[in-house]
């Protein structure tokens, strides 16, 4: 009878100790973790992550003390965050990407946002809200719990988050979301190069030629098109990476 009484109290504290690492990480999941989810959809995302990833998961027994509790809270709070945020880094790197690309082809200001404190131009909102429409019609709920689950093997429940995993997984991620952002604008940095380089030879031969007002709306034009072509090879480009990451494989 002792047994039985102490298995829901297990199973109870199991849960609890995988939704603390669930639930500081919904905060800044991407699609899941958006500032437009209405908070009582991260929570109950939250908790139906910790049904499907609480059985697999050995939590350690429960403390007798209250301090005995407050290592696993703090550890299981950081860690919830800090490989929250790795996935969080590869939406950063498609909004760096339109940032980029807006700014390369001058349409950041023409388009850009005018509210928020952080304005992000119409190029990187576009790419944004594609690429999160993608990740979720791909099964991207089914790779979060599979995501969960691998942490757990880099960072145990209750252990501190070591050097080691912050240099290789952290710096690595910061460092391929930047060579993903700007390896996916490179056809408008390209493009705006050779726009450029054209406008000054034209400027050279006919100097009385105001270059500036006929080249713009060649820029303009060029840009949205070239959006128009390059937006399904930079979203199958940015998934394939995505989708590396979510499997667990940090590189």
């Amino acid at each position: 009878m002792t047994d039985i009484v102490a298995l829901p109290q297990s199973m109870l504290w199991s849960g609890f100790v995988v939704f603390l690492r669930i639930g500081a990480m919904s905060a800044v999941l991407p699609a899941f973790g958006e500032q437009m989810v209405p908070m009582r959809v991260r929570l109950g995302a939250a908790i139906a992550f910790t049904s499907v990833v609480a059985p697999a998961v050995q939590a350690p027994s429960m403390p007798i003390a209250p301090l005995g509790f407050l290592p696993i809270l703090a550890t299981e709070v950081v860690a919830g965050l800090f490989f929250g945020l790795c996935l969080r880094f590869m939406v950063h790197a498609l909004e760096m990407a339109g940032t980029i690309a807006a700014q390369s082809t001058s349409l950041s200001q023409i388009f850009g946002g005018t509210a928020g404190a952080d304005p992000q131009p119409v190029m990187g909102r576009i790419l944004v809200l594609a690429g999160l429409a993608l990740a979720c019609m791909m099964g991207l709920h089914v790779r979060l719990a599979t995501y969960v689950m691998t942490t757990y093997g880099i960072v145990p429940i209750g252990e501190i988050i070591s050097a080691d995993v912050l240099l290789d997984v952290g710096l690595t991620q910061i460092a391929g979301a930047f060579a993903l952002s700007f390896s996916l604008s490179a056809p408008f940095v390209v493009g705006a190069l050779i726009y450029n380089i054209t406008l000054g030879f034209i400027n050279r031969a006919m100097p009385q030629l105001m270059v500036s007002f006929v080249g713009a709306p060649a820029i303009t034009a060029g840009g949205m098109l070239l959006l128009l072509v390059t937006a399904p090879i930079m979203l199958h480009l940015w998934w394939t990476r995505f989708d590396l990451l979510l499997t667990g494989v940090f590189e």
